[in-house]
């Protein structure tokens, strides 16, 4: 195996520091006993953590944000489920038209998705709705689910499935007991992806809430705009922790690697 020379060691260090360096200064900062976002400071202190859960609104946007990510992220599997299946497994005329369609998403702005949802909605006269609010988010965050999906349907050996067949295996019993479990992994890590993406989303997100379905992350912009003081690196250090977490669950249950690389379909 082919190691890193001394140069390009350096080179990837000085990326991941970057990377690193606000992260790690936010979370600093969000420990501070003082008033204002400055480095370095006298002690440490959990004020503006405390200060975070005596926030009403930012409670109700936090709320706001677990049930949508919950909700979007799961029917984003649904969604994405048959949909994999039929396009790892088979080919018809407009499957490539089908998956470009289903992955689209990933190309547009969410800035023009905001846009295009706002008016939608206002046309319909559904704004303010938290169901299309999910249904907003499900659009964005599918095609991570998808993709994942694919990746896991393409590498399934179907050798066990037509076996299962062969020995009067009826469909449904071949795909509970066999193709789902071959599958999870991938389903389970495109959920946690989803999940992810969906509670941090918030370009699209600014258009399409009202005063009642605030998510965090928009609170937190409308909050900067306001005031700037320790309590929004507290709300942020809570979030890289959230993040963290869930992004630790989904390398162990699939592999980051995976997930960043991808597989061809």
């Amino acid at each position: 195996m082919r190691r890193n020379g001394p140069i390009a060691l350096l080179f990837h260090t000085l990326v991941v520091s970057f990377v690193l360096a606000p992260l790690v200064l936010v979370c600093l900062v969000a420990f501070t006993a003082q008033d204002t976002l400055s480095l370095p400071f006298a002690g440490a202190s959990l004020r503006w953590f405390k200060a975070v859960f005596d926030h009403p609104d930012f409670l109700q946007s936090f709320y706001n944000s677990l049930q949508l990510a919950l909700l979007s992220a799961t029917l984003s599997v649904c969604i994405a489920l048959p949909a994999g299946l039929a396009l790892g497994r088979y080919r018809f005329p407009g499957r490539d038209a089908l998956n470009g369609l289903f992955l689209s998403p990933l190309i547009i702005p969410s800035l023009v998705l905001g846009v295009a949802f706002m008016r939608m909605f206002s046309v319909m006269g559904i704004s303010g709705s938290f169901f299309w609010l999910v249904i907003a988010h499900t659009v964005v965050i599918t095609p991570y689910v998808l993709r994942m999906v694919l990746a896991a349907v393409m590498g399934i050996d179907r050798s066990s499935e037509q076996a299962a067949q062969s020995l009067g295996a009826g469909p449904w019993t071949v795909f509970r007991r066999i193709t789902l479990p071959a599958i999870l992994p991938g389903l389970s890590g495109g959920w946690m992806l989803a999940f992810i993406n969906s509670f941090d989303e918030l370009t699209m997100s600014i258009f399409v809430t009202t005063p009642a379905t605030v998510t965090l992350p928009v609170r937190m912009y409308m909050y900067a705009t306001e005031s700037i003081d320790p309590m929004m690196a507290s709300v942020s250090a809570l979030m890289i922790l959230i993040t963290g977490g869930a992004m630790l669950i989904l390398d162990r249950l699939y592999g980051l690697d995976r997930i960043l690389i991808g597989e061809r379909v």
